[in-house]
Protein backbone atom coordinates (compact mmCIF):
# COMPACT_ATOMS: atom_id res chain seq x y z
CA UNK A 1 0.00 0.00 0.00
CA UNK A 2 1.21 3.17 -0.94
CA UNK A 3 1.88 5.84 1.73
CA UNK A 4 -0.89 8.27 0.54
CA UNK A 5 -3.32 4.99 0.13
CA UNK A 6 -2.56 4.40 3.67
CA UNK A 7 -2.64 8.12 5.41
CA UNK A 8 -6.35 8.38 3.89
CA UNK A 9 -7.80 5.28 4.74
CA UNK A 10 -6.10 5.74 8.42
CA UNK A 11 -8.15 8.93 7.70
CA UNK A 12 -11.47 7.22 7.20
CA UNK A 13 -11.16 4.93 9.74
CA UNK A 14 -10.74 7.79 12.52
CA UNK A 15 -14.10 9.12 11.21
CA UNK A 16 -15.77 5.69 11.53
CA UNK A 17 -14.16 5.29 14.96
CA UNK A 18 -15.69 8.47 16.28
CA UNK A 19 -19.05 9.16 14.27
CA UNK A 20 -20.78 12.01 14.42
CA UNK A 21 -24.64 12.10 15.19
CA UNK A 22 -25.01 13.94 11.75
CA UNK A 23 -23.47 14.57 8.96
CA UNK A 24 -23.46 16.11 4.99
CA UNK A 25 -21.49 15.67 2.44
CA UNK A 26 -20.95 19.09 0.49
CA UNK A 27 -18.44 19.05 -2.64
CA UNK A 28 -15.06 17.57 -1.08
CA UNK A 29 -15.74 18.08 2.00
CA UNK A 30 -17.53 15.88 4.72
CA UNK A 31 -19.84 18.22 7.29
CA UNK A 32 -19.85 16.33 11.20
CA UNK A 33 -22.22 17.43 13.80
CA UNK A 34 -21.77 16.19 16.92
CA UNK A 35 -24.05 18.42 19.56
CA UNK A 36 -20.76 20.25 19.99
CA UNK A 37 -19.06 18.22 22.73
CA UNK A 38 -16.08 17.23 20.33
CA UNK A 39 -14.30 19.64 17.52
CA UNK A 40 -13.76 16.48 15.54
CA UNK A 41 -17.44 15.38 14.92
CA UNK A 42 -18.28 19.15 14.85
CA UNK A 43 -15.92 20.43 12.17
CA UNK A 44 -15.66 20.51 8.55
CA UNK A 45 -13.13 17.42 7.16
CA UNK A 46 -11.70 17.61 3.66
CA UNK A 47 -12.36 14.18 1.93
CA UNK A 48 -9.15 13.75 -0.45
CA UNK A 49 -5.52 15.43 -0.89
CA UNK A 50 -7.34 17.11 -4.12
CA UNK A 51 -8.86 19.56 -1.98
CA UNK A 52 -7.11 22.55 -3.03
CA UNK A 53 -10.20 25.68 -1.78
CA UNK A 54 -12.70 25.91 0.83
CA UNK A 55 -13.31 29.85 -0.05
CA UNK A 56 -16.40 29.01 -2.31
CA UNK A 57 -17.96 27.03 0.51
CA UNK A 58 -17.66 29.22 3.73
CA UNK A 59 -20.86 30.80 3.49
CA UNK A 60 -22.41 27.94 3.19
CA UNK A 61 -20.79 26.08 5.78
CA UNK A 62 -21.70 28.80 7.97
CA UNK A 63 -25.22 29.02 7.81
CA UNK A 64 -25.11 25.07 7.96
CA UNK A 65 -23.57 25.05 11.93
CA UNK A 66 -25.74 27.95 12.61
CA UNK A 67 -28.31 26.40 11.66
CA UNK A 68 -27.61 23.43 14.31
CA UNK A 69 -26.81 25.97 16.48
CA UNK A 70 -23.00 25.38 16.32
CA UNK A 71 -20.03 27.54 15.59
CA UNK A 72 -18.30 26.74 12.06
CA UNK A 73 -15.04 24.77 12.84
CA UNK A 74 -12.91 23.30 10.20
CA UNK A 75 -10.44 20.92 10.75
CA UNK A 76 -7.07 20.96 8.22
CA UNK A 77 -4.94 17.96 7.90
CA UNK A 78 -1.26 18.66 6.62
CA UNK A 79 -1.70 16.71 3.87
CA UNK A 80 -3.91 19.53 2.06
CA UNK A 81 -1.91 22.41 -0.09
CA UNK A 82 -1.45 25.86 1.74
CA UNK A 83 -3.62 27.36 -0.87
CA UNK A 84 -6.98 26.48 1.94
CA UNK A 85 -4.49 27.47 4.95
CA UNK A 86 -4.02 31.02 3.37
CA UNK A 87 -7.95 31.17 3.06
CA UNK A 88 -9.05 30.32 6.49
CA UNK A 89 -6.18 33.14 7.56
CA UNK A 90 -7.62 35.91 5.41
CA UNK A 91 -10.95 35.63 7.01
CA UNK A 92 -9.72 35.29 10.45
CA UNK A 93 -10.08 31.94 11.21
CA UNK A 94 -8.58 31.50 14.39
CA UNK A 95 -5.79 27.92 15.00
CA UNK A 96 -6.46 25.89 17.93
CA UNK A 97 -6.00 22.02 19.22
CA UNK A 98 -2.95 20.58 17.16
CA UNK A 99 -2.81 16.95 17.26
CA UNK A 100 -1.08 14.11 15.39
CA UNK A 101 -1.93 10.79 13.67
CA UNK A 102 0.29 7.87 14.89
CA UNK A 103 0.52 4.15 12.92
CA UNK A 104 2.29 0.93 13.90
CA UNK A 105 2.51 -2.35 12.37
CA UNK A 106 0.95 -5.14 13.92
CA UNK A 107 1.74 -7.88 11.90
CA UNK A 108 5.18 -8.76 12.82
CA UNK A 109 4.24 -9.13 17.07
CA UNK A 110 3.08 -12.15 18.75
CA UNK A 111 0.46 -10.95 21.88
CA UNK A 112 0.07 -12.83 24.81
CA UNK A 113 -3.98 -13.03 26.16
CA UNK A 114 -5.47 -10.46 27.64
CA UNK A 115 -4.95 -10.31 31.66
CA UNK A 116 -7.64 -11.35 34.02
CA UNK A 117 -7.99 -8.29 34.99
CA UNK A 118 -8.59 -6.87 31.55
CA UNK A 119 -11.65 -7.24 30.14
CA UNK A 120 -12.92 -6.52 25.97
CA UNK A 121 -16.60 -6.90 25.36
CA UNK A 122 -18.23 -5.83 21.67
CA UNK A 123 -19.88 -2.92 23.05
CA UNK A 124 -20.33 -0.60 25.88
CA UNK A 125 -22.57 -1.23 28.16
CA UNK A 126 -23.46 0.73 31.52
CA UNK A 127 -20.79 0.13 33.85
CA UNK A 128 -18.18 0.78 31.18
CA UNK A 129 -19.98 4.12 30.09
CA UNK A 130 -20.26 5.29 33.96
CA UNK A 131 -16.58 4.22 34.45
CA UNK A 132 -15.39 6.83 31.38
CA UNK A 133 -18.07 9.42 32.39
CA UNK A 134 -15.96 9.26 35.88
CA UNK A 135 -12.49 9.04 34.50
CA UNK A 136 -12.23 12.03 31.89
CA UNK A 137 -14.78 14.15 34.37
CA UNK A 138 -17.49 14.25 32.00
CA UNK A 139 -20.78 16.76 32.73
CA UNK A 140 -23.99 15.11 32.59
CA UNK A 141 -24.55 16.02 28.94
CA UNK A 142 -21.65 15.51 27.58
CA UNK A 143 -22.06 11.86 28.80
CA UNK A 144 -25.23 11.53 27.00
CA UNK A 145 -23.32 12.81 24.37
CA UNK A 146 -20.59 10.24 24.46
CA UNK A 147 -23.15 7.42 24.93
CA UNK A 148 -24.76 7.95 22.02
CA UNK A 149 -21.97 8.31 19.36
CA UNK A 150 -19.99 5.49 20.88
CA UNK A 151 -23.31 3.52 20.40
CA UNK A 152 -23.33 4.83 16.69
CA UNK A 153 -20.36 2.95 15.57
CA UNK A 154 -21.09 0.87 13.02
CA UNK A 155 -17.82 -1.47 12.46
CA UNK A 156 -17.01 -4.17 14.61
CA UNK A 157 -15.41 -2.57 18.20
CA UNK A 158 -13.76 -3.66 20.98
CA UNK A 159 -14.21 -2.22 24.77
CA UNK A 160 -11.69 -2.72 27.00
CA UNK A 161 -11.39 -2.17 30.99
CA UNK A 162 -9.05 -2.74 33.18
CA UNK A 163 -10.57 -3.69 37.27
CA UNK A 164 -8.75 -3.00 40.54
CA UNK A 165 -10.90 -4.13 43.59
CA UNK A 166 -13.86 -4.20 41.34
CA UNK A 167 -13.80 -1.13 39.84
CA UNK A 168 -12.93 0.54 36.47
CA UNK A 169 -9.59 2.05 36.70
CA UNK A 170 -8.89 2.22 33.07
CA UNK A 171 -10.38 2.07 29.96
CA UNK A 172 -10.32 2.63 25.89
CA UNK A 173 -12.00 0.96 22.80
CA UNK A 174 -10.95 -0.53 19.12
CA UNK A 175 -12.82 -0.20 16.17
CA UNK A 176 -11.66 -2.83 13.18
CA UNK A 177 -11.64 -0.59 9.82
CA UNK A 178 -10.47 -3.44 7.21
CA UNK A 179 -7.46 -4.55 8.51
CA UNK A 180 -6.72 -1.36 10.83
CA UNK A 181 -7.65 -0.99 14.43
CA UNK A 182 -8.26 2.22 15.69
CA UNK A 183 -7.90 3.26 19.13
CA UNK A 184 -9.99 5.71 20.86
CA UNK A 185 -10.87 7.25 24.33
CA UNK A 186 -7.39 5.75 26.26
CA UNK A 187 -8.08 7.02 29.82
CA UNK A 188 -6.30 5.64 32.42
CA UNK A 189 -7.54 6.99 36.41
CA UNK A 190 -4.99 9.72 37.07
CA UNK A 191 -4.24 8.30 41.01
CA UNK A 192 -3.42 5.25 39.58
CA UNK A 193 -1.09 6.89 36.28
CA UNK A 194 2.67 5.91 36.12
CA UNK A 195 1.78 2.18 37.42
CA UNK A 196 2.16 0.97 33.88
CA UNK A 197 -2.04 0.15 33.68
CA UNK A 198 -2.26 2.31 30.03
CA UNK A 199 0.48 -0.30 28.50
CA UNK A 200 -1.40 -2.90 30.00
CA UNK A 201 -4.75 -2.19 28.76
CA UNK A 202 -3.22 -1.27 25.57
CA UNK A 203 -1.37 -4.43 24.84
CA UNK A 204 -4.40 -6.51 25.39
CA UNK A 205 -6.34 -4.39 22.64
CA UNK A 206 -4.00 -4.62 20.38
CA UNK A 207 -3.90 -8.03 20.97
CA UNK A 208 -7.61 -8.24 20.60
CA UNK A 209 -7.25 -6.80 17.55
CA UNK A 210 -4.63 -8.87 16.24
CA UNK A 211 -6.73 -11.81 16.71
CA UNK A 212 -9.40 -10.02 15.01
CA UNK A 213 -7.01 -9.99 11.48
CA UNK A 214 -5.71 -6.14 11.63
CA UNK A 215 -2.31 -5.75 10.65
CA UNK A 216 -1.57 -2.19 11.60
CA UNK A 217 -3.38 0.25 14.08
CA UNK A 218 -4.05 3.92 14.80
CA UNK A 219 -4.59 6.48 16.98
CA UNK A 220 -4.76 10.52 17.11
CA UNK A 221 -3.22 12.31 20.17
CA UNK A 222 -2.76 15.87 21.48
CA UNK A 223 0.30 16.83 19.97
CA UNK A 224 1.57 18.24 23.33
CA UNK A 225 0.65 15.38 25.17
CA UNK A 226 3.96 14.44 26.33
CA UNK A 227 2.78 11.42 28.53
CA UNK A 228 0.16 9.92 26.19
CA UNK A 229 3.10 10.05 23.25
CA UNK A 230 5.62 8.54 25.64
CA UNK A 231 3.04 5.78 26.56
CA UNK A 232 2.67 5.14 22.74
CA UNK A 233 5.90 5.64 21.66
CA UNK A 234 6.54 2.50 24.39
CA UNK A 235 3.82 0.76 22.66
CA UNK A 236 5.72 0.99 18.96
CA UNK A 237 3.67 3.90 17.55
CA UNK A 238 6.55 5.48 15.99
CA UNK A 239 5.37 6.45 12.71
CA UNK A 240 3.49 9.77 12.80
CA UNK A 241 1.36 9.99 9.18
CA UNK A 242 0.07 13.52 9.07
CA UNK A 243 -1.24 16.04 11.65
CA UNK A 244 -3.86 17.92 11.98
CA UNK A 245 -5.47 21.43 13.48
CA UNK A 246 -8.84 23.01 13.69
CA UNK A 247 -9.41 26.75 12.61
CA UNK A 248 -12.66 27.98 14.22
CA UNK A 249 -14.65 31.32 12.13
CA UNK A 250 -14.34 34.91 13.94
CA UNK A 251 -17.53 35.64 15.41
CA UNK A 252 -20.26 37.66 14.22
Amino acid sequence: MTMSKLVWQVEQACHNAWPSLRSALVGDWLLRFGDGVSRRINSANPLHAGVGTIAPQLEAFDRLYRAQGLPLIVRLVSLLPPQVERELDARGFAAEGEACTLYRDLAPESFAAAPPDVTIAPRADAEWLAAIARLQAQSPSHASVYARVVDAIALPTGFVALRRDGHIVATAYGVLHSDLVVIESVVVDEALRGQGLGKRLMTALLGWASGQGATGACLQVVTDNTAGRALYAGLGFDQELYRYHFRRAPPK
